[in-house]
């Protein structure tokens, strides 16, 4: 393993940072990880598996929402193996390949979660306001179309970020901050200008989570001003009620996201700590709520489930 203080590093490993100050509670700390873990894949597999199987919820909505399973489930898979090895086994080193492509795949994998999740914004859109044609607009084959572009956004987007750590040369220490790969931790380990790693990477967040985040709440504005217009209390209650889920789904996402740019961007004084649990949280909330909550809100999925455990 190579020194992290070691000045002449070369790209080949990196050290992953665990859990600072709390050495000696690591290994438990990897009970209640990996439960969270098996929650988040048991749960979104089962929306997956659910969605497939059950003809009746072979419509837009709940394609969106096996989409948002799936993107989970490979985010989770991404990350969490790697973090409990390091818990449990203390494997702290990553190749420079491997560290570049988790880092892809978080990055990517975020990006098309956030392309979904308009997605998902802009089908009760147009079940609320244009109910008449949201069956002609919004039909199975342009739902795949939209999945099929969500996943072309997300990786061409974030193709470039581990081609510009590529190009930079390192030096000093080879520690990073979390205990996984993302690519404003790794270019801060550079020695030369990085630049236009940062330019790139802020304006590859503001182009797709950023003009995401806008839509989403520009959907929102344009429901919430149709279902005032809405002359019953009860049709009022009832249309918004079918927005709940996916509202605490988009902040389940967005909200530690935003906490996660912010503790990287002015965090300098933060202790170390305070990184890894925003970054941990970034990681882990969204694969274990989404199930929970879609599966708590949505009757469908809650029948299937139930009689799927009196069954057996």
């Amino acid at each position: 393993m190579p020194s992290p203080n070691n000045t002449d590093f070369s790209p080949s490993s990196f050290i992953l940072s665990g859990t600072p100050g709390l050495e000696v509670a690591r290994f438990w700390l990897a009970f209640p990880l990996c439960s969270m873990y098996l929650v988040a894949i048991v749960g979104n597999g089962a929306v997956v598996f659910i969605v497939k199987t059950e003809r009746s919820l072979h419509a837009p909505m709940y394609f969106f929402l096996c989409m948002l399973a799936a993107v989970d489930l490979a985010l989770s898979t991404s990350t969490m193996p790697r973090m409990l090895s390091y818990l449990w086994f203390d494997w702290r080193e990553i190749s420079f390949g491997a560290c570049l492509l988790q880092m892809f795949l978080i990055h990517s994998l975020s990006a098309v979660e956030s392309t979904v999740l308009l997605a998902m914004a802009w089908d009760r859109y147009m079940a609320i306001c244009h109910p008449l044609r949201h069956a002609t607009i919004l039909t199975n084959p342009m739902t795949a179309k939209i999945g099929l572009a969500a996943m072309a956004r997300g990786m061409l987007f974030f193709l470039p970020l581990p081609l510009l750590i590529l190009r930079l040369s390192f030096c000093g220490s080879n520690v990073l901050s979390h205990s996984y790969c993302l690519h404003q931790d790794v270019m801060n380990l550079a020695c030369t200008s990085i630049t236009a790693n940062v330019v790139y990477g802020l304006t590859a967040i503001l182009l797709v989570m950023g003009l995401d985040a806008l839509l989403i709440a520009l959907s929102y504005f344009m429901i919430i001003k149709a279902v005032l217009q809405l002359s019953l209390r009860k049709e009022r209650v009832k249309a918004f009620s079918t927005c709940v889920a996916h509202l605490c789904v988009v902040l389940a996402f967005y909200m530690p996201l935003i906490g996660l740019s912010v503790v990287h961007r002015f965090g300098k004084g933060l202790t170390p700590l305070v990184q890894i649990v925003m970054g941990d949280i970034y990681l882990l909330m969204p694969p274990l709520l989404n199930p929970i909550v879609y599966g708590a809100r949505t009757k469908q999925i809650r029948r299937r489930i139930l009689r799927w455990i009196l069954h057996h």
